[in-house]
């Protein structure tokens, strides 16, 4: 499944459902910091990463927008940095104008209203209005990777944000992922409904069956009933 379909798949689920389904799957959850929000309140999107480390100048960017394609999502490493903000007015719009979806920063930004104005959804850790007063130089894995947190994202995984955060996925797991995620997003609909039709969340999982065969198995869990019955509401 190419790039193109992905953002059509993603437009009614959210990045809890990836979550759950990474869980469901047994795929490792691979979260940005929680640092990291929307600065647009309904941003919402998916793309190819499109890793880069700051070190200080604007030419970093420049050069890596230089590789970008339609749709991808510039993940940027500044360490999560707290002095200095790594992008403002005129990246963004330079990314922007490059075919780039959204922006990921593992750091701060400026420029907050000139950057609401432009629309291009950015994630970052923050605002700061002073840029950077240094100028490191670039190591060998500067257009390759970036560190986002734990996470060491490259060009072969997919980006995953909305308001509730940043999610990465290898590019060899997101569709199963997309529909994975479809299917609990189905299920937890179903019972959405069931539950404004009168029936409790309560009685669709079965909860009181569940106590009771907890009495009878201390080692029983919730998950592993929920299994059995065909629940989803944790995963």
């Amino acid at each position: 499944m190419d790039q193109i379909a992905y953002p059509n798949q993603f437009a009614a689920l959210s990045t809890p459902l990836i979550a759950d389904a990474c869980l469901r799957l047994n795929l490792p959850l691979r979260a940005a910091p929680t640092q990291i929000q929307a600065l647009l309140p309904n941003s919402h999107c998916v793309g190819r990463a499109l890793p880069v480390r700051h070190y200080g100048s604007v030419d970093i960017f420049l050069a890596v927008l230089e590789t970008a394609q339609a749709g991808d999502i510039l993940v940027i490493d500044n360490a999560g940095r707290t002095d200095e903000a790594c992008i403002g007015d005129l990246i963004v719009l330079e990314a922007q104008a490059a075919g780039v979806a959204a922006i990921v920063v593992w750091g701060l930004h400026r420029d907050t209203k000139d950057l609401m104005r432009i629309g291009l959804p950015v994630f970052s850790a923050g605002r700061c209005a002073a840029g950077p007063q240094r100028l490191d130089p670039w190591q060998s894995a500067a257009l390759s990777n970036a560190q986002i947190g734990t996470c060491t994202i490259t060009k072969d995984d997919y980006v995953f944000a909305d308001a509730d955060g940043v999610l990465f996925v290898a590019a060899t797991h997101a569709a199963e992922v997309l529909a994975t995620a479809q299917q609990i997003a189905e299920r937890e609909r179903q019972q959405a409904n069931v539950i404004q039709a009168g029936q409790s969340l309560r009685e669709q999982v079965q909860f009181q069956a569940y106590m009771a065969q907890r009495a009878l198995d201390p080692n029983l869990n919730f998950r592993q009933h929920l299994r059995q019955i065909g629940g989803a509401i944790e995963e």
